[in-house]
């Protein structure tokens, strides 16, 4: 139980360690916000080699806003001597290809002194922003919640890249217009001409450029807008709203209306809409934005505008929603909470299950007076602890910590709590932390605890009566040999003259049966204490001839026909001799028990030898007896379970015992007549016990009317 107590607990570990993780990976696009496309990806190497103890990481971009593909590569130091970036980039790039979507989810590659496992992760939706290449040499990598977290990394990338992309062509943009126009204001005042050659620029960007009269009918429009959404110049200018045919039905409204309280403010306009892209029929997000011109006087000019594709950036955002929303209910659903604390500032931010867990209203402002005052009085908080280490050493610190929440109705909670120390942007020292409600866990561990120390004060008592049970069972048999042979002795010696030579012969056989008897006795406190049966070569044919020489004279007694069919070539079986002749014997008697009160019917008792499937053999013994309740089929070998007014209940049990001890198996059939069939079937060699463990899996024959199985 120990055991499974620091499996689960290290099961636990794993996954909070991939929570802490998922939460550092979710934080990096609050890093990167105003950031450049240099520090989104030094901040992503450095992040998944530290996180994922990569001995290698490799991106390479291609972007828009830059000439030239990125290439980076990270190395470990352990890694050894390797060849120059570049090469590496393109090693690695030659063995990916350029077709993204046939790009393998892993490869194995030589890389420096050794073999590593590579995971390439395509940036954007068909990896148009390039790629990131992860590789590792240890084995099993990526483990499942490694390739979580390089997929969270891939996509808090693309989101990065995304921003910091569309930052610079925004910023490219924006500086742009906002030069050329303020350098041509004052100039379209003067000439048309310079106005056209405004219209010139306008045509070349590469992002939908527009241009609107002050009442808001366009005069221009570029040629990107015209291709994407397949609408003409003559179309565009017809009317101020003639655009709007291509935004989609839902939005038409929401755009017209924003559209014209822009114009009619002079103020211009920014907002979001849906357009067709004529080309594949799909609506995509646009951001539209208007900017005024005026001239010296503050008169409309012009608006001048763009609309810019961001249906990628949305559904990146959404994306990254979602991974949220899951991550908020997977706390919820295991009860982990988790929270910030920045021991420069005393910040704290929680999340929602860890107010949740405090019973606290959730966004209340969190300090660590009101923390203290959920925690036990005899126990420490984890902030104070924290809050101890960070003052006593530099550095980061990693550690965790159980405490108890006394709550306002006096309930008590169980908490553990693990934290991680790092560094932010400006170097300060934060730590990261997460804390489960183990409540739940240690009532069922405690409650666990209490039922098996009960259980096993049953399971010796138990034990103790089935170990009496059994011995009292099992020498009956010889024990009453050893009566009636003891009469007949005394019989024989009594008679005139007396018959030595018989008596004798019975006193051999009292002698005979009180040697098993004791034999008996050794083989069942060996069975009940568990150790190894006595093996030996068996020929089981024998062995149920020394049986039937052992019960003939009670099966006469019972008026039992006893017919034997014994198979000729029935090979010889490797086991305890003693213990399956007390199985065969207390098969023997129960099929002649279970003809006590038949008088109909000849009261005929068959034992059948045979060979079985998969090198095994198979030994029968048929009644013709009352045979027993299919509903009980399944209870017949539970001990103590019995259909007889005097029995005890321990025989079947016992034999069960016994066979599955040879790996083999014992069951029950009804015949298709009266009575009833029971049969076991165990492997014949040391090399068929080898392979006998698939027997448990296999299923006794259902109560069917066949005699045999």
């Amino acid at each position: 139980m120990d055991v499974q107590y620091e499996q689960d607990a290290g099961e636990i570990k794993r996954l909070q360690r991939c929570i802490n993780d998922l939460v550092c990976l979710l934080a990096l696009p609050a890093l990167w916000s105003g950031g450049d496309i240099s520090q989104v990806l030094d901040t992503l190497l450095n992040t998944l080699m530290r996180m994922l103890r990569l001995d290698l990481v490799s991106v390479r971009l291609n972007l828009s806003v830059v000439e030239t593909p990125i290439e980076i590569v990270r190395v470990a130091q352990s890694f050894g001597p390797m060849p120059p970036a570049h090469e590496i980039c393109e090693a690695l790039n030659h063995s990916l290809g350029d077709n993204s979507p046939k790009w393998p989810p892993l490869l194995r590659n030589l890389m420096g002194d050794g073999e590593v496992s590579m995971v390439p992760l395509p940036l954007g939706l068909q990896g148009e922003l390039g790629v990131i290449i992860a590789a590792a040499q240890r084995a099993g990598f990526p483990q499942q919640t490694e390739a979580l977290l390089l997929n969270v990394a891939a996509s808090q990338a693309c989101i990065g890249l995304q921003e910091a992309r569309l930052r610079s062509q925004q910023k490219c943009i924006a500086d742009e217009l906002d030069r050329r126009v303020a350098r041509r204001t004052a100039e379209l005042t003067a000439a048309n001409a310079e106005l056209q050659l405004q219209v010139g620029l306008l045509q070349r960007l590469p992002v939908s450029a527009w241009t609107l009269k002050p009442d808001g009918t366009p005069d221009f429009v570029n040629r990107v807008w015209l291709e994407y959404s397949g609408q003409t110049l003559d179309f565009v200018r017809s009317r101020p709203d003639a655009w709007i045919s291509a935004v989609h039905p839902e939005d038409r409204e929401t755009a017209s209306r924003s559209f014209w309280e822009g114009v009619r403010s002079g103020q211009g306009f920014a907002m979001e809409t849906r357009f067709l892209r004529a080309r594949d029929g799909t609506y995509r997000w646009h951001l539209n934005q208007a900017v005024v011109l005026r001239d010296a006087e503050g008169r409309v000019l012009k608006f001048v505008g763009t609309t810019t594709d961001i249906d990628d950036q949305k559904r990146a955002k959404e994306k990254l929603r979602r991974s949220e929303a899951f991550l908020a209910e997977g706390q919820r659903l295991g009860q982990i909470g988790s929270y910030c604390w920045r021991p420069a500032t005393d910040e704290i931010t929680w999340s929602a299950e860890l107010y949740r867990i405090y019973e606290l209203e959730i966004g209340m402002p969190v300090t660590l007076e009101l923390i203290r005052s959920r925690v036990h009085p005899d126990d420490v908080t984890l902030i104070e602890k924290m809050k101890l280490v960070d003052q006593a050493r530099e550095g980061s610190h990693d550690f965790e910590w159980r405490y108890r929440l006394l709550m306002p109705d006096q309930s008590i909670k169980y908490m553990h709590a693990v934290a991680h120390s790092t560094r932010d942007q400006n170097g300060q020292s934060e730590y990261m932390a997460s804390v489960q409600d183990v409540t739940a866990r240690r009532l069922a561990e405690e409650a666990r605890d209490k039922a098996q120390s009960e259980l096993a004060s049953v399971a010796r008592v138990m034990s103790l009566g089935a170990l009496t049970a059994s011995i009292a069972h099992e020498v009956n048999q010889p024990l009453s040999g050893i009566i009636t042979n003891a009469s007949t002795c005394l019989r024989m010696l009594g008679a005139d003259p007396p018959q030595v030579e018989g008596a004798r012969e019975t006193a051999r056989r009292t002698i005979r049966d009180g040697n098993r008897m004791s034999e008996v006795i050794a083989r069942l406190r060996a069975l009940f204490s568990k150790k190894e049966p006595t093996t030996e070569s068996v020929n089981l044919n024998d062995a149920v001839l020394e049986v039937i020489a052992l019960s003939i004279l009670e099966l006469q007694k019972n008026r039992v026909v006893l017919c034997p069919e014994l198979a000729d070539d029935l090979p010889l079986i490797t086991g305890d001799r003693v213990q399956l002749q007390q199985v065969i014997l207390n098969l023997l008697r129960n099929g002649s028990d279970a003809m006590c009160t038949v008088e109909d019917r000849p009261r005929q008792l068959v034992i059948r030898t045979e060979r079985d499937n998969g090198d095994r053999v198979r030994l029968t013994v048929q009644d013709a007896g009352i045979g027993f309740d299919p509903q009980a089929a399944d209870r017949l070998f539970d001990a103590f379970y019995t259909t007889k007014c005097d029995g005890m209940g321990i025989g079947l049990s016992v034999s069960r015992s016994i066979i599955e001890r040879h790996h083999g198996r014992l069951w029950a059939t009804l015949n298709e007549g009266p009575g009833a069939a029971f049969s076991f079937s165990i492997p014949r060699t040391p090399a068929g016990l080898a392979h006998a463990d698939g027997i448990r899996n296999i299923q006794a024959p259902a109560v069917t009317g066949s005699a045999a199985a």
